[in-house]
């Protein structure tokens, strides 16, 4: 029986019964994304506090998004980052689940940081519910969080 390749995009919660990829204890500090098409959600976090923290959304599509997060990346240098992928609540994959998917393995490839990914079904209907000023931003501390609950 031969081992599987070691894969740098990783489900912090996966919808099988699959263990779960274990946080290495070094990754202290977290960039998380609720990826959007228009507006992409950010909040930070580190493994001491367990406590996500709302940073300013990204306002930009395609590969102007792509600077603004850079800074943020270079501002906060994370160990790791941490993306939410919607899915329909029977778990079943819809649309944005694959741009999801697809925009945290750009993630790694650009910035060479272990990305993990995070269920984020409600996350947005719960930052609404909240009262958030920047629902983006909000549901963005709530995938984080969801991530140091599973995970830390």
């Amino acid at each position: 029986m031969s081992e599987a390749p070691d894969v740098t995009v990783q489900t912090a919660a996966p919808l099988v019964s699959a263990p779960k990829p274990a946080v290495p204890a070094h990754f202290q500090s977290f960039l998380a994304f609720d990826f959007g098409v228009k507006r992409t959600g950010v909040a930070y976090g580190s493994r001491m506090l367990r406590d996500a923290q709302p940073q300013a959304t990204v306002n930009a599509e395609g590969d102007a998004r792509w600077a603004l997060i850079a800074k943020r990346i270079a501002e906060w240098q994370p160990d790791a980052l941490v993306v939410g992928v919607p899915y329909h609540p029977d778990g079943a994959a819809h649309e944005n689940t694959g741009k999801a998917k697809k925009f945290a393995r750009q993630l790694n490839g650009r910035f060479n940081l272990p990305v993990f990914e995070v269920d984020e079904r409600y996350s947005t209907t719960e930052a609404h519910a909240q009262g958030a000023k920047d629902a983006d931003a909000a549901s963005a501390c709530i995938i984080l969080n969801q991530f140091f609950r599973e995970n830390l």
